[in-house]
Parts: C-alpha cells; structure tokens; sequence
C-alpha cells in the first residue's frame, strides 16, 4: 500500500502553497511562533500577504497546514515481522516526534484549525498507517483486527494522551493498547 497520497495538483496554486509552506518552516527556525506574521511570511516566499489571506484566512490556518503537512507520512512503516511488532515499532517513533515541542505545536495548530477538513486528514493519514500494517499482516497470515479497531484501540488513546495528559504517552502505554487490541499479545508490565 502506497503511502503517499496521489500526486498534488500542479500549476501555480501548487508553487504558492510550496513558496509558502517553505517560508514557514525556514522562518519557524529562527522565530518563535509569536513573532511570526503574515507579511513577513509573503515577503520570505516571494507572495502577497493578500496571496496568503485569500488561500489561509489567517496566519493560525496556515500553520495548521504547514503542520498537516509535515504530518503526512513520507515512508512505509517499519517492518518487524509481526502486527504488533510493526505497531510497537511505528508508534514508539511517532510519540517520540510528537511529544517533542514541535510535535505537540503541530498537533495544537491542527487541532486549533477552524477547518475540520484539516482534523479529519489528520485522521485519515493514521488510518492509512494501520491498514497498511494490517494488509502486511494478513500477508503474513496473521489473525488481525479491523482498521476501526486498530484506530479506536490504538491510536485513539495515543492521541488522547498525546493532546491531554502527555507525560502517559509512553512506549509501555503504548505496550498496553496493542495487547488490549490485539487479544494475542502479552502487555509488558
């Protein structure tokens, strides 16, 4: 399963969301997120700040984006040979980057967004991730839950923890969730 979502639309559009989003993340190294502006922005990509009002709205639904597209995964998840493994493996790496600062700005931008288009691709980048991993374990013959199952066992607790109690987004956590959504695993203790 391909993780990448098919190829972006093209044309200038395509060059002014680059521009920008690039402008972003080069300015999010030397700024804090209170000194960033929507003009400064423009000027680093080469735009209006009327380019970036009529396509965002407002500078927070651009980070929101900025966020979301960092977000999107780049690469298969690791393989370890079993579901739970790859689960374990996949989901270690994305507590990691997300309880980091950055992480945990890019998870308040998305979630702050106004647009619930933005929260619901948040959503379907994770479901890509665990049918992936199931489609690899029932290839493997393993006995597998529902991609349903895999998000509300998995995910769902992991971004609940991750959003209101981050110091229980933990690897063992994490341990805890896969074995209650998959019946066959021991749960360290």
């Amino acid at each position: 399963m391909a993780i990448k979502e098919a190829v972006r639309p093209g044309g200038r559009s395509a060059r002014v969301q680059e521009a920008v989003h690039h402008a972003v993340r080069e300015l999010q190294i030397t700024k804090s997120r209170e000194e960033l502006s929507v003009p400064q922005i423009a000027n680093k990509a080469g735009v209006t700040p009327s380019t970036i009002y009529r396509r965002w709205g407002n500078l927070a639904e651009l980070l929101a984006d900025v966020s979301l597209e960092r977000l999107r995964p780049d690469d298969e998840p690791p393989q370890t040979g079993s579901l739970a493994g790859d689960l374990q493996a996949w989901g270690e790496q994305y507590l990691d980057e997300m309880t980091s600062l950055p992480g945990q700005c890019m998870l308040s931008d998305i979630m702050a967004s106004a647009e619930r288009e933005r929260r619901e691709r948040c959503y379907l980048y994770s479901e890509t991730i665990m049918a992936c991993l199931r489609e690899r374990a029932v290839k493997r013959g393993e006995a597998t839950p529902s991609v349903e199952d895999l998000m509300d066992g998995v995910i769902a607790p992991m971004t609940y923890r991750l959003l209101y109690d981050l110091d229980t987004a933990t690897p063992a956590r994490l341990s805890r969730w896969i074995a209650q959504t998959l019946p066959s695993v021991d749960s360290p203790d």
